[in-house]
């Protein structure tokens, strides 16, 4: 018989409430942290996110809350299930494993995903589990070339020797998973997009600056982000950020640099304080002479933002504030696509050279 674990404690804890709970006749409750910005600190000293003690009750006999309760306890159930048969699956599958009919009515447990996935995640806070460690997996959502070894389910990834595609990364990507064999790289380049990664992929730049090369295709889903943080931790590897110059670009590195504030509990296992933005820098237009005509106008929404992110604990640096200042003087966000004007290959051969060369970074 396979060993309890802990995480499955966990869960049958909560199982446990509802049931003295019930043989007290006294309303079952359980605290779930709240996940916003009132309930985050910034921790200057570690460099990242860190969630609050703040909480909230939910309750069954409280109306409003009676079906995001029952709606926590099937999924807790499912993911019981799952430590049990020593199983993952993913978030679509624990959605239909959880969706029925209630008896006597036309009322379904979800109507959508959108419901069962934040469950997921308030389970993940409240039980101080990862959603690896409920062996729940996201689809794949990240790409990964370079000198670069592993072991995925006993076969060995050589991710130097995978053509132009690259190795998919899964989201669960702990050592009991995915282990690490090797690495010569002298540094990981993390790419918001998929379409500069395949410029610098085809154009070989990881074998020519000895780089790990990954994509998270947009903000990194976990797998991307902790496998980064493991190349760094585990091979001391430096890592830089290239995103566009918009202030989702910023949060994007952000979001790498010190955690995001709504699984602001993961940080410790997912942030990367050494993190360093290597571009593109709003003061990379002019200095890289891009034409204002290749720049995209900052709308309501970009302006916003900006100032949102110019108010966080973790932009207040300096160099930080100038960078955001300079965007919304200019008026203009730029693409990294934007490079493509002055040359096809102006990223991979001018670009990122003199950026790695210069040191020219912000931190």
């Amino acid at each position: 018989m396979a060993k309890t674990t802990a995480v499955e404690k966990k869960l049958a804890g909560l199982a446990d409430i509802v049931i003295a709970a019930a043989n007290k006749k006294r309303d079952p409750a359980i605290k779930i942290p709240v996940r916003s910005l009132s309930n985050v600190r910034f921790n200057e000293r570690k460099g990242i996110i860190e969630m609050g003690s703040n909480t909230q009750d939910r309750t069954f006999f409280n109306v409003a809350m009676a079906k995001k309760f029952m709606q926590t306890m099937l999924v807790a159930d499912a993911l019981s299930e799952l430590q049990k048969a020593e199983l993952t699956t993913s978030l679509r599958e624990i959605y239909y494993r959880t969706k029925h009919t209630m008896a006597d009515s036309h009322e379904n447990t979800f109507d959508t995903q959108d419901e069962s996935d934040p469950i997921i995640e308030d389970l993940e806070v409240g039980l101080e589990a990862l959603r690896e460690e409920l062996h729940v997996r996201a689809e794949n959502g990240g790409t990964v070339i370079g000198p670069l070894v592993l072991e995925d389910d006993g076969d060995r990834v050589d991710c130097a020797k995978l053509g132009k595609g690259g190795y998919s990364v899964p989201s669960i990507v702990e050592e009991e998973y995915v282990s690490i064999k090797k690495c010569t790289a002298d540094f990981v380049l993390l790419v918001e997009k998929g379409t500069q990664w395949n410029r610098l992929a085809e154009d070989k730049f990881w074998k020519k600056y000895n780089c790990v090369l990954m994509t998270g295709n947009g903000q990194p889903p976990r797998g991307i982000r902790r496998l980064t943080r493991r190349l760094h931790e585990e091979k001391k590897l430096p890592v830089y950020v290239l995103v566009d110059n918009d202030p989702w670009g910023y949060y994007i590195y952000s979001v790498v640099k010190q955690g995001s504030i709504n699984l602001a509990f993961e940080s410790k296992r997912m942030a990367i304080p050494d993190a360093k933005f290597i571009g593109l820098s709003s003061a990379d237009p002019e200095r890289y002479g891009l034409p204002r005509n290749v720049g995209i106008k900052l709308n309501d929404k970009d302006i916003s933002r900006a100032k949102e992110l110019m108010n966080y604990p973790w932009f207040q640096k300096k160099e930080w504030q100038g960078e955001v200042k300079r965007m919304l003087s200019s008026g203009l966000k730029y693409e990294l696509d934007a490079l493509a004007n002055k040359d096809f290959q102006y990223l991979t051969k001018t670009y990122l050279p003199k950026k790695l060369k210069d040191k020219d970074w912000l931190d």
